[in-house]
C-alpha cells in the first residue's frame, strides 16, 4: 500500500503549480485548490485558514482517500496543521516544502521582519489589494532557478490571494504526534533556508529535514526530484 498524496499550493497559486510534477508521482495523488480559486470559487476577502483546512479535508473525502500524506508549499504551511487535526489518524505524514509555519498561536505576519511589519501595520484586510503578484516581482523572488520557458509558464499560473491567510493565527499543536518532514529549498529567496530552519523548529513534534538543490518553486524547476522525496515518504504507509 502507498498512502495517497495531497498537494496544497502556496500563496498566489492554485493547484496547477504542481502540474509539471504530477507525472513523476508514483501513487494516488490530488492537487487541491484552496477556497477562492479554481474549483472552489469564494470571496477571497472572507477566506480564512479554517476555510482552507476544511476545504482540504473535503477534497480528500471527495477523492475517496483513506490514509494520506499532506504536502504543502510556502503559505500552505499555515493550513496543514488544521487539516491534519481534522483528518486525525488518516494523516500519516505532513511534508512542508519551503513553507511558512509560525510559532503556535501566531500568524505568518508575525514572522515578518519588524521593518516589514511596520510598513504593513495599517493594512485593512477588508480593503487589501487582492490582485495577482506583479510579474517582475514574481520573477525576482520565485524565478531564480527557472529558465525563460519555466518563468513564462509560472507567471501564467498566478492567481489572486486571500489576504486573511497571512494574518490568521495558526495552531500547530495538532502536529505533536504526526511524523513531519521539512523539504528545505536551498536557493530560496522568499523563504530563505535560515528562515526555514526557524519555521521547522516550530513543529512541536520535531521533523526530519531533507534538502533539495532548488529555489522556491521546486515543483517547477526540479519536478522529478521533488516528486522522488514525496514518493519515498508516501511509500512508507
Amino acid at each position: 500500500m502507498v498512502a495517497a498524496l495531497v498537494l496544497v499550493h502556496g500563496g498566489g497559486f492554485g493547484w496547477q503549480c504542481w502540474e509539471r510534477m504530477l507525472p513523476f508521482v508514483d501513487g494516488p495523488v490530488i492537487a487541491v485548490d484552496l477556497p477562492g480559486r479554481g474549483k472552489h470559487p469564494a470571496d477571497l476577502r472572507s477566506v480564512t485558514i479554517a476555510d482552507c483546512t476544511r476545504s482540504i479535508v473535503d477534497d480528500v473525502g471527495d477523492a475517496g482517500f483513506g490514509d494520506v500524506v499532506l504536502a504543502g508549499h510556502s503559505l500552505a504551511g499555515s493550513s496543514l496543521p488544521g487539516a491534519a487535526a481534522l483528518l486525525g489518524s488518516r494523516a500519516k505524514h505532513v511534508v512542508f516544502i519551503g513553507a511558512t509555519v509560525p510559532p503556535n498561536g501566531q500568524s505568518s505576519f508575525d514572522t515578518l521582519d519588524p521593518e516589514i511589519q511596520a510598513m504593513s501595520k495599517d493594512i485593512n484586510v477588508d480593503d487589501a489589494d487582492i490582485g495577482t503578484l506583479d510579474p517582475a516581482m514574481a520573477t525576482a523572488i520565485f524565478g531564480n532557478d527557472l529558465d525563460e520557458e519555466q518563468i513564462a509558464w509560472m507567471l501564467g499560473q498566478l492567481v489572486p490571494e486571500a489576504p486573511k491567510l497571512v494574518f490568521d493565527p495558526v495552531e500547530t499543536t495538532p502536529l505533536q504526534n504526526v511524523p513531519c518532514t521539512w523539504v528545505r529549498t536551498l536557493h530560496d529567496l522568499i523563504v530563505v533556508p535560515a528562515k526555514q530552519d526557524t519555521f521547522a523548529a516550530c513543529i512541536p513534534g520535531g521533523c526530519d529535514v531533507v534538502d533539495i538543490d532548488a529555489a522556491h518553486m521546486c515543483m517547477i524547476s526540479k519536478p522529478k526530484e521533488t516528486a522522488a522525496i514525496l514518493n519515498e515518504i508516501a511509500a512508507r504507509y
